[in-house]
Parts: structure tokens; sequence; C-alpha cells
């Protein structure tokens, strides 16, 4: 047998997404050094001394993969139900499920048990925490009939509420003078792997299960039927597909792919939970996976990319002299996501009236 050929219109779309995201990328940056320039400063001069300060410290450079793996994980959980037509909105609530858990197992743990075997605990449950809230969100699609994007949303309100009240209760540090935990034991760490930087075992973590998220969703029966359903619901289910199922089992996996964000962050990075930690890594996580047309190796790519503003920001703030404000770092961020997302509905519409001009045309594609 041949190799089968990609179809043209295919072919077209993964053009289409390239050329699309670059452009809102490149009008994401330039609109934000328009943004510079009410500053009374200059974007050349601003972005090359940035950039001149990051690639030129091996420390600063690799924040950007410290930044990136987190939303890796939250990317990934947003694209993972996409792909069943679902839309999780929730991934920051499940973010901080898995939060809640490793910090509990880290602190109740840390010193007792091997740090190997207290890291895979770790990983399992904060996978477990996030994995229960998705699924409640899947159950309540599959047997009521729920508007999943409602829910999944409302559920991290619900989720951080939780947070606060453990917080401020059980969780809270020994001296109870901040919201927060105490620190977690340095057995209790994730493993640094490039020496001389932050960059731990959580970074190779979050790459390996993204290739093995496109694993199971390209090359595994599970990974059909939930494309399948995502196609077409009924026409699945007239297939002997059980859609609830995969409702079910799309948002179990995607809730812990998000709770595993917690295991990078907790165990990788701050090392405590504090209130309101982290709070927009769920909403960049949908950016991110739209950026990368929801593909699992893709998001890899879309992640480091909004790793690099992040640190790109950071490091405009600590620039002597220029006064520009750390908000620059969310502007950045913000302004580039707005453009992704707005090339993504424009990018749709005219993938439409593309199509209504070939059936018209009586085109056939190959």
């Amino acid at each position: 047998m041949g190799k089968r050929e990609i179809p043209s219109s295919v072919k077209r779309g993964y053009l289409d997404a390239l050329l699309f995201n670059i452009g809102a990328i490149i009008i994401g940056l330039l609109i934000s050094a328009m943004m510079i320039l009410f500053l009374k400063q200059s974007p050349i001069t601003v972005f090359s001394t940035a950039l001149g300060r990051i690639f030129s410290d091996k420390y600063t450079l690799g924040e950007v993969l410290v930044k990136a793996t987190p939303l890796v994980f939250t990317s990934l959980a947003f694209a993972f139900t996409y792909k069943a037509n679902l839309f999780n909105i929730g991934a920051q609530g499940q973010f901080y499920a898995g939060c809640i858990s490793a910090v509990s197992i880290s602190l109740a743990l840390g010193g007792k048990v091997p740090t190997a075997l207290l890291i895979v605990i770790v990983l399992v449950a904060s996978f477990l925490s996030g994995a229960l809230v998705g699924a409640l969100i899947g159950i309540a699609k599959a047997k009521f009939g729920a508007n999943e994007f409602l829910v999944s949303m409302m559920s991290t309100y619900v989720v951080q509420a939780v947070m606060d009240f453990l917080l401020r209760t059980v969780l809270r540090e020994t001296k109870a003078e901040y919201i927060q935990t105490d620190p977690i034991v340095r057995e209790a760490f994730l493993p640094g792997i490039v020496p001389g930087t932050r960059i731990h075992l959580g970074t190779l973590i979050a790459i390996l299960s993204a290739i093995a998220i496109w694993v199971l969703l390209y090359k595994t029966s599970l990974g059909f039927r939930i494309r399948a359903v995502g196609r077409n619901s009924d026409a699945s289910e007239h297939s002997g597909i059980n859609s609830k199922l995969i409702f079910v089992v799309a948002f179990l996996i995607s809730g812990g792919l998000a709770g595993m964000a917690g295991l990078t962050e907790i165990n990788g990075v701050q090392h405590m939970l504090l209130q309101n930690f982290n709070s927009s890594i769920g909403s960049f996580g949908i950016g991110i996976a739209i950026l990368a047309n929801g593909h699992p190796i893709g998001i890899i790519f879309s992640s480091i990319l909004f790793g690099f503003l992040n640190v790109i920001g950071t490091t405009m703030g600590r620039i002597p002299g220029l006064n520009i404000p750390a908000s620059i770092i969310d502007l950045i961020q913000g302004i580039v996501m707005t453009s992704v997302i707005i090339s993504y509905f424009i990018r749709e519409s005219v993938g439409r009236r593309r199509e209504k001009r070939m059936l018209k045309s009586g085109e056939v594609e190959a």
C-alpha cells in the first residue's frame, strides 16, 4: 500500500493556521510596541536591551522553560476536550485542585519518604485531583445535558473557595500571619535538570505528557473515538461509540492534565501555596491551545513562546532607568493572546467562505 496523501484542503488548513498565527503574533507585538511609546520610551531600545539580557544570561533564558511548563498542561487540558467538541474553561480550578494535593502531600510526607517515591505520589495525586473535578463536569454534561462551558467555568470558583478555606484553616502557615502554607521541605522539590537555572524535572514531564497525548489522540482507538465524537456525536452513537462516556473520559483526562500543572508549580517553583496563586494560568492555556491549533506537539512550542513573552516583560521591567511598569508582562501576553483569538475567528470565517465558493464552483478536493 502506498503512503496516503494528505488532502489539499487539510494542507491549506495547516498553511492558514500557520500564516494567521504568525500574523497575529506580529500584530500583537507591534501593538505592544506602541504601548511602550506611550511611556515615552523607544520600543526598539527596550526590546533589544531586554533580548540582549535574556540571551546573555543562562538563568534568565532558563526561565522561559520554567514559565512555559505549567502552560503546557493547561493548554493540553483545553485542547484535549476540544477534540471531542467540548470546552473545558475550568483548567484554573483543576490546577488549583492539583496544587492543593501537591502541597498537602508534600507537607505531610516530605522528608519521611524517598524523594523519588514522593514525587510519584504527588504526581498521581495531582492528576487525580484535577481529574476528579474534570470528571464531575463530564458527568454533568453526559447525565444532565449541562452546558460544560458554564459548569467548567463555575467550577473554578468552587475550587478556589475551597482552596481559600483550607489556606485560612488547616493548611495555613504555622505563624498564621499570611494566607499561605508553610514551605515544603527540600526533599519534596522537583530535581533541577539544567545547572545554573530553575529548569526542573517538571519541564521534562510536561514535554513527555504532550507527546503521550498526541499518541493517545492519533494512535489509539480511544483517541479515534474522542475525535469521532468531536466531529459528529450523533453519527458516532449510530456507529456504536458511547458519546456520553467519551464526555466523561475526555473531561477526566483533561482535568488530570491541568492538575499536573499544580505539581510543577508547587514542587518545582513556588514550594508553597499562596492565595490567588497563578490566577491567569487557565485563561492563558486557552489562547495557547488556539495558537497551536489544538495540536499537542504544537502546544509545546506555543507555550515556550508565551513563556518567552513573560520573561521579556519581566526583563523590561527590570531595566534600570526606563521605568517600565511590571504590568507590561500581562499587557504583552494579553495583547498577543487577543490577537491570536481574533485571528482564529477570522481564519474560520475565511475557511467557511472558501468552502462555499468551492461548493458553488463544483470543485472536488483531492
